[in-house]
């Protein structure tokens, strides 16, 4: 599943080639891609004659911002955009097309299917599911040590499920809470609510860092993902422990562990992260 620094590549990537392009019409071939509205037809209706005027990004969802619409878009597993010429034969995959009026088209491809798309009214898009549930953004002002101390603090989870809880800090995934609490020394079995300050407080500036370096790099190629314009990320070879199983540490050369946390498969280094 892409997380926020393939999200953040895929934002910046796609403004280029949709800002300012009008929807002259709207194809839904999987209608269960469209929670909101449950009409697909309103969806469709609504979205016509709409401009891009920018995209923004919420921990993992992308969101189009329109002349009276925000349309709040998740890949899930596996979810891509592209924009082509209209008489580009649309592959296999293609659930969701926006024809524009210059004769090209944004298309959403999804082989799993799981990705979800939201439209509601301009300066609403954070009243309802599924943004209003989310935690701060790791680069936002207020993902401050305060904030993530009195969290932390307040469940006896085990730190890796605690961060990938959306409702914490939104937008980390499987890959970069691996490498998140590798650098910071922690096990991902360690109860949440017993690291110290200085210990959330490494975990907070490691996420921050870990995920800054990884937007850098254009994200983390792992399995289908590549950018919107076809380029592969390239911190995957900045990886310290996820998908490196068996492989030397890159600190203490001890060779680096898969187990189960939460029922998601974990890397990590022993020596280095200690229970």
């Amino acid at each position: 599943m892409p997380e926020l620094p393939e999200v953040e590549t895929i934002r910046r990537t796609l403004k280029r080639f949709v800002e300012q392009k009008t929807i002259e019409n709207v194809d839904v071939f999987w209608p269960k891609i469209i929670k909101q509205p449950d009409d697909v037809e309103m969806f469709k209706t609504q979205l016509i004659g709409q401009t891009f005027h920018d995209i923004k990004r919420k921990g993992k969802f992308l969101l189009f911002c329109l002349d009276d619409y925000v349309l709040v878009s998740h890949l899930r597993m596996e979810g891509k955009y592209n924009v082509w010429p209209k008489e580009e034969p649309r592959q296999k995959h293609t659930h969701v097309v926006f024809t524009f009026t210059n004769g090209e088209e944004l298309r959403y491809n999804d082989v799993r299917k799981f990705g979800t798309m939201h439209l509601f009214p301009k300066d609403t898009e954070f009243d309802y599911n599924p943004l209003n549930k989310l935690g701060p953004d790791p680069f936002d002002a207020s993902f401050t040590f305060d904030y993530f101390y009195e969290k932390l603090k307040k469940t006896t989870r085990y730190i890796k499920p605690a961060l990938l809880d959306q409702s914490i800090v939104t937008g980390l995934g499987n890959i970069y809470v691996d490498e998140t609490l590798f650098k910071s020394r922690i096990h991902p079995l360690r109860r949440a609510h017993t690291l110290t300050k200085a210990e959330v407080e490494l975990v907070r500036k490691n996420t921050i860092e870990t995920l800054q370096e990884a937007v850098n790099l254009g994200g983390t190629t792992i399995r289908s993902y590549v950018s919107t314009d076809g380029d592969m990320g390239m911190f995957q070879q900045e990886l310290f422990v996820y998908g490196q199983t068996d492989e030397p540490c890159k600190i203490c050369h001890e060779p680096i562990e898969k187990l189960k946390v939460g029922g998601r498969g974990t890397h990590i280094c022993p020596t280095c992260q200690k229970k």
